[in-house]
Formats: structure tokens, sequence, C-alpha cells
């Protein structure tokens, strides 16, 4: 089973939006399995006091390495070979293809940072990987364990109703996803592409793939870049 742990300073925030839709029956079917460390309960002073003040000056506040170390040593024995991920927005980027890597292995142990982050000694002495969702900065956290732990879940076995749906998707090939379309067949004057109704597969198998190209031109060419790269390659 994947297993996925989790150490917060708001355990209360979870398993919330990974109780439902795919991820949440996942978890009720025992798919996946989920739980969750009060950062606080390693604390040894009656005010559970988790944070200091960052040495050298500045502002704000530094998590503890002593509390922290506490906390991820017991949520994780030593014999635990799930990866240690701090998310954190300096981190190395979280894409697809490592999303699929974790899905593929026994889960994750997720620390989630607070104030200015954690103190260095952490990440160093417990084998802790940093890992980001984007360039941008949240409260804390929390809310990017959720994007980690939903796009990992939603890849194991039985918890998407038909996987091929996941073959398709922005990044699996390297490209953006192609447009979708349902019925109705108009909508507002606009209609279907034709060649979607023509019933055929080759036809439309080629109108997706120069779709994604095209999008993906259009809106990464970062991506688009690293695909050319791929098909020069022969990849």
């Amino acid at each position: 089973m994947w297993r996925a742990s989790v150490l917060t300073i708001f355990p209360d925030m979870f398993p919330g939006a990974l109780g439902q839709s795919l991820a949440g029956k996942g978890l009720a079917a025992g798919l996946w399995s989920l739980d969750v460390t009060d950062i606080r309960a390693h604390a040894t002073d009656r005010h559970r006091t988790v944070d200091d003040t960052p040495a050298g000056g500045g502002p704000g506040m530094v998590m503890k390495a002593d509390v922290l170390a506490r906390a991820l040593d017991a949520a994780s024995s030593p014999d635990d070979t799930r990866p240690r991920l701090l998310m954190t927005p300096r981190g190395l980027p979280l894409t697809q293809a490592r999303v699929a890597t974790l899905a593929r292995g026994p889960g994750a142990v997720i620390l989630c940072g607070r104030f200015e982050g954690v103190d260095e000694r952490i990440i160093e002495s417990r084998n802790v990987s940093e890992v980001s969702i984007g360039d941008y900065v949240l409260s804390g956290g929390e809310i990017a364990a959720f994007v980690l732990i939903d796009a990992c879940v939603r890849l194991l076995p039985g918890v998407m109703g038909r996987m091929a749906s996941a073959e398709d998707e922005s990044f699996a090939r390297g490209l953006l996803e192609y447009p979708q379309y349902t019925r109705p067949q108009e909508f507002e004057g606009r209609t279907i592409p034709e060649v979607l109704t023509s019933g055929d597969h080759a036809k439309v198998a080629a109108w997706r793939r120069a779709e994604a190209e095209r999008l993906t031109r259009e809106r990464r060419p970062d991506l688009w870049a690293a695909y050319l790269a791929g098909k020069k390659a022969g990849k």
C-alpha cells in the first residue's frame, strides 16, 4: 500500500481535500493510507514551541531542528524506504515524471514547513529532499503536500477508473493536453471540430497530436524545446 505520512503544525487540515473525489474514494477503499504527525507534540517546553529567531538576525522565525528531528524519527523508522520530502519554494520542481516515480514507490514522508523555513541541519541530518510545486510562496507546506499526494494517488492502480485517461494528459508525453469537447454539438454558435465526429480514429489521433503540439509551442516554450530535443534524440 502507498503510504503518505505528513508532518505539520496544523494536523486538522488533513485529510481535507484528500478525503474527497478520487483520492478520498481510494483512501476509503484502502488503496493508499494517510497518517499525520503533529510537530508540536514533539516540542519539550510547556508552550510547545516549534520555532525560534533566525541565526544572524532577520525577520520571521525558523522551525527548530531538534523538534523536527524528533517528529521525523517518530514518523519514519530507520528501515523506512520512503523518501523524506520538504515542501518549499526553493526545492526541485515537482514534475509529472517525478510524480510517476513517487507513485511507483512505497509512498512519502512529507514535512510541511512554516514561517521562514526550517533549520538547514534537519535537511542535512535526516536526508530530506526539497520539493517545489511552483515559483511562488504559500503560507505553509500543507497545500503543497495536498498537491503532491493527490498527483501521486491518482496514478495508483484502482484509483482512476481508466488508467488510459492518464496517458494523454498534460505532461504525460512531454506535451500539454489537446482540447476536449462533448455534447451538445453546438454551443453558443461554436461547434465541435468536424474531425472529432468523423469516426476516423487515425484522423482524430492526428488532430489531437497537432493540437497538443500547437498548445505546447504557444504556451510552454520550455516544454516545446524539451519535446523537440527528445524527438531529435529519438526518444
